[in-house]
């Protein structure tokens, strides 16, 4: 009997440091991506500088920033799936009565995780078939380019099963007040 008692406390708690977790890493994902982006206006400042002062244009820049938008995306999304604020297009859902809008809530999150991992799989499917390309100008693979997708991928997924989780201990604990 002790150890389903010690069970029930200490799921809670595990809930509790795994979502501080996510929390962490959907903000590092922010992170990454403000600084990717002050990186892209940099490069972009120095275009424009090369190009009317210099009369010398960086060849390299467009081919860069094509990648970075792509990385900033990738990781803006991920953390919105996170935050509740991306993929969640809920205004019909919240409009039905309550058995139902609960039953969907699951089924959307369930659509985002089958679309994360379908992101990841074919994601993965050009990061393998793109490492012999370069990116021209930048010399990089071309699997840089589809990296993002894999790593958002599998961001949605995780940020969408502890969604999943979370709602299900939010259940929980409306139930045993």
């Amino acid at each position: 009997m002790r150890s389903y008692v010690e069970a029930a406390v200490t799921l809670p708690r595990l809930h509790k440091i795994t979502s501080k977790i996510l929390d962490g890493l959907a903000n590092a994902c922010l992170v990454a991506a403000g600084v990717m982006l002050v990186f892209l206006i940099a490069i972009f400042g120095w275009l424009v500088f090369g190009r009317y002062v210099l009369n010398n244009t960086p060849t390299w820049v467009e081919q860069a920033s094509l990648v970075l938008v792509v990385y900033i995306t990738c990781l803006g999304a991920a953390a919105g799936v996170r935050g509740n604020t991306h993929l969640s297009i809920d205004f019909v859902r919240e409009g039905m009565p309550e058995p139902f809008r609960t039953i969907f809530r699951y089924v959307a999150d369930l659509f985002v995780v089958a679309f994360g991992a379908f992101m990841t799989y074919q994601g993965w499917g050009l990061v393998m078939t793109n490492l012999e390309r370069a990116i021209p100008m930048i010399g990089l693979s071309e699997s840089w380019r589809a990296a993002p997708l894999v790593i958002c991928g599998v961001l949605i997924v995780l940020f969408s099963m502890a969604n999943i989780v979370s709602r299900l201990f939010a259940n929980d604990d409306k139930e045993g007040n």
